[in-house]
């Protein structure tokens, strides 16, 4: 009897628990977004509180951060940075990514393959950022080309891995019908497999999206000319040997964050469902 209460007890939910950590959740997560926005529309002299709502709105901030960071310039290279790269890596990972699930149980090579790649998802880019800068200097590789290049391949591990957990639920018998009507195995994978992962394209594509648009270290690393530096680069404008203009640069960062959160706020449901479907075989 005792045990019987205990298991209704341990299995009924906790609401209030539930409650509690979706508040501290809520205020985790939009609390910084507060700050940023409320900051980013006072004036210097209202920096008193940080929390306090702006006592006169300062929408002038925008426009004078859009200046002095050079915006348009800047949301060009990372746009073009960002665009390329999801193009390329939904195209080349996919196709990859297909080629190795499809021929690991026939062959050790593909298999090892797989598994290599996967690998490099544990080995964190500090360790390879020295080896990699020399390597981008000698091939002239540290412009918006070289590291557009630099993001494909570096996002082929995890990638590989959410596209063959996709690929193995899609029947082969489509792809054996396929083949009987005369299909090359490139015909097959555009015209068969590639339309299928359409869920899978969008959260690739996604979180292409939000690593490129958000990364900070690797442009610092690797791109030596100021024409071609991304926003996030753009950020140190506001940043003095001795004082920093927090108004400007909190407006500044407004800018560059609105893109990557109305991309997430529109699109979150296919990163959740993608994800889950490429981690569960």
């Amino acid at each position: 009897m005792k045990k019987t209460l205990m298991k209704k007890r341990l299995n009924k939910p906790n609401y209030t628990l539930t409650a509690v950590l979706m508040v501290i959740a809520i205020f985790v997560i939009l609390g910084p977004l507060y700050m940023a926005l409320v900051i980013s529309l006072k004036n210097p002299s209202d920096m008193g509180n940080v929390l306090s709502l702006p006592k006169h709105i300062q929408w002038s901030n925008f426009s004078e951060a859009w200046k002095m960071t050079d915006y348009s310039r800047m949301f060009l290279n990372t746009f073009f940075i960002t665009i390329v790269n999801i193009v390329f890596t939904i195209v080349t990972n996919s196709m990859a990514a297909y080629a190795i699930t499809r021929n690991r149980k026939k062959s050790k090579f593909f298999n090892v393959l797989y598994y290599y790649f996967i690998s490099a998802m544990f080995i964190p880019f500090n360790v390879i950022m020295l080896p990699l800068v020399k390597e981008v200097s000698a091939f002239h590789m540290d412009n918006v080309f070289g590291i557009t290049f630099l993001y494909i391949v570096f996002g082929l591990p995890m990638n590989t891995f959410l596209y063959s957990g996709f690929i193995k639920q899609i029947p082969t018998a489509l792809e054996e019908a396929a083949v009987i009507d005369g299909a090359t195995p490139l015909q097959v994978f555009f015209k068969v497999i590639f339309p299928l992962m359409k869920p899978m394209h969008a959260t690739v594509a996604i979180l292409s999206f939000m690593w490129t648009w958000n990364d900070f270290l690797m442009p610092l690393v690797l791109l030596s000319n100021p024409k071609d530096q991304t926003l996030q680069l753009a950020q140190y404008v506001f940043q003095g040997q001795f004082s920093t203009n927090y108004n400007l640069a909190f407006a500044s960062y407004v800018l560059v964050l609105a893109p990557v959160l109305l991309m997430y706020i529109f699109f979150q449901r296919y990163i959740i469902s993608g994800v889950v479907s490429g981690a569960v075989k």
